[in-house]
């Protein structure tokens, strides 16, 4: 299928959750994606299979819990990745007024915002497969209640392509993967190669650049940024990395455009070794990255990277349930539903009018 027919395909899914209704996404989830769609999903949802289970899961809770629930898409794009697979990669803000509790998140009574990644694969004109990853880390530091230690990179909500053309992202990307691909290797030089500059990222980055980080690891602005948040105390405590552009891991690449993006479940295995990484301690554990990523060029430079990590399964699998932690501190927390005014009503003791 070509790119446009492709988003086309996804489109009836993307506006029923712009403004969604339970019946309203629960029967586009059904009008596109297959009885038996394999699910794999960030942690705790696991793999499911097929849109009710997806549904009962994953959305509605998170409608019980925002129930003005918006999607907000910032990057779509599609293609056929090298190996034949048609892909459609969507990045964006789930967003709402958190008025119950999700996953045991205190709410805020506040608008609300949880970035996600969603890739499908589409086999004959259905979702056959779903990879994804909502950023639910993000919410829990939104509400104040991110047990573990701090991270390192800015908080802010992910921002939509400085290009302002993430939703029509259309042409070869050809060129764009190659450079892609070629930074990953080059990186992956390093530590092996202990010298920093093996990693040519003037080569490939732009001064400018901004690395959106999953929340656990944070933002961070150019290769200063970069280095000093994330990449030193990343290979501080895992020096034997290996992606799945140099080893046997594998993902779905699809290049449109000026953008690259990339699915693997998982596409990173490596060592908790040494000290520096989000305060976990060497655990000497062997450890698998379920990473979903978006790039954006700008004159044959990366400006804009957006990566989500399932942090949250990373920990699960060195022994350390974040959600159960959680549920510590809020024995001594309200989880009560919020009830909003309309706003409408008489203000007491309040002059003037509005």
């Amino acid at each position: 299928m070509t790119p446009e027919a492709l988003k086309s395909l996804i489109a009836p899914l993307r506006a029923a959750a712009a403004t969604a209704t339970a019946d309203g996404l629960r029967g586009a989830l059904g009008d596109v994606m297959a009885p038996d769609a394999d699910l794999r999903l960030c942690h705790p949802f696991g793999d499911l299979t097929g849109p009710e289970a997806l549904f009962d899961t994953c959305y509605a809770p998170l409608l019980a819990a925002m129930p003005d629930l918006e999607r907000r898409d910032m990057i779509v794009m599609a293609g056929t990745t090298p190996e034949g697979q048609d892909w459609v990669g969507c990045m964006g803000n789930y967003m709402g007024t958190f008025t119950a509790p999700f996953l045991g998140i205190r709410p805020t009574g506040h608008l609300a915002h949880m970035r996600y990644h969603e890739f499908f694969r589409v086999e004959e004109g259905r979702i056959t497969q779903m990879q994804a990853i909502w950023d639910i880390p993000e919410l829990m530091m939104l509400a104040g209640v991110w047990p573990m230690p701090p991270q390192l990179g800015a908080y802010l909500a992910t921002p939509a392509p400085m290009s302002g053309d993430g939703l029509s992202v259309a042409g070869d990307g050809a060129l764009a993967m190659d450079h892609v691909i070629a930074m990953l290797t080059d990186l992956c030089r390093h530590p092996g190669n202990p010298d920093p500059a093996i990693m040519q990222l003037d080569r490939y980055w732009h001064p400018r650049f901004n690395w959106y980080g999953p929340a656990g690891i944070g933002t961070a602005r150019g290769t200063a940024g970069f280095r000093n948040w994330h990449q030193i105390p990343f290979l501080q405590a895992m020096p034997d990395r290996k992606l799945d552009a140099l080893g046997d891991l594998m993902s779905h690449w699809i290049g449109e455009g000026d953008y690259v993006c990339e699915t693997g479940w998982p596409n990173m295995r490596l060592t908790i070794s040494q000290d520096g990484w989000m305060g976990i301690a060497p655990a000497g554990r062997e450890v698998f990255l379920r990473s979903l990523d978006f790039w954006r060029l700008e004159n044959g430079l990366i400006r804009e990277n957006w990566v989500l990590v399932d942090l949250l399964d990373l920990y699960r699998q060195i022994g350390v349930d974040v959600l159960a932690r959680m549920a510590m501190f809020n024995k001594a927390r309200n989880l009560g539903p919020i009830d909003l005014p309309g706003g409408m009503e008489p203000v007491a003791g309040a002059g003037g009018t509005a």
